[in-house]
């Protein structure tokens, strides 16, 4: 092989592997889907935050906690007929709710993965309530829907549904 040839054989095959990397660079960036910008996704670490935001509140007064819901916000609540549509008809429900001096903990939790700007949590909590002179545990279920207000820069619960846990079945 002639000395030109050589070298323009290896300009050839630099410039090859020059275009394989680009290629796969490129094409590995094609493939993963990116949010837009903007775009807001719900995490394990934003979802702990927003339920430690709300359970916060609890200990503070219904006007508090009602800001953590949308302004049109569904609540199909635990010990109450429903749904309450509106921070109105929300904070009428935490009127009485707060005054069992709630607390609650989340026992489990699962991130239902719904897009930009949205999130969905459902799993079972526990809340600590005053029932009389003692404080006892009332374990639920629960799912939030949760949505990102882009004006406000905050995530707000536009659905929440708060259920009793069924009574556990006796063994066969």
């Amino acid at each position: 092989m002639r000395k030109s040839a050589r070298i323009q054989f290896r300009a050839y095959a630099i410039a090859g592997l020059a275009l394989a990397a680009v290629l796969t660079l490129a094409s590995e960036g094609w493939s993963r889907a990116r949010p837009p910008a903007g775009c807001q996704q719900m995490t394990e670490a934003v979802a702990k935050a927003l339920f430690a935001e709300w359970n916060k509140a609890l200990q503070q007064k219904p006007e508090t906690v009602v800001r953590t819901y949308t302004p049109n916000a569904v609540l199909l609540p635990t010990v109450q007929n429903g749904p309450l549509i509106g921070r109105a008809a929300i904070r009428g429900y935490f009127d009485h709710f707060l005054e069992q001096h709630p607390v609650g903990r989340i026992d489990t939790r699962a991130i239902v993965p719904v897009g930009c700007n949205t999130g969905v949590v459902a799993g079972l909590y526990t809340f600590t309530v005053d029932d009389g002179t003692a404080r006892v545990d009332k374990p639920a279920r629960y799912t939030f829907v949760y949505v990102y207000e882009t004006a406000a820069r905050r995530w707000l619960i536009a659905q929440h549904h708060s259920s009793a846990q069924p009574q556990q079945s006796a063994t066969k």
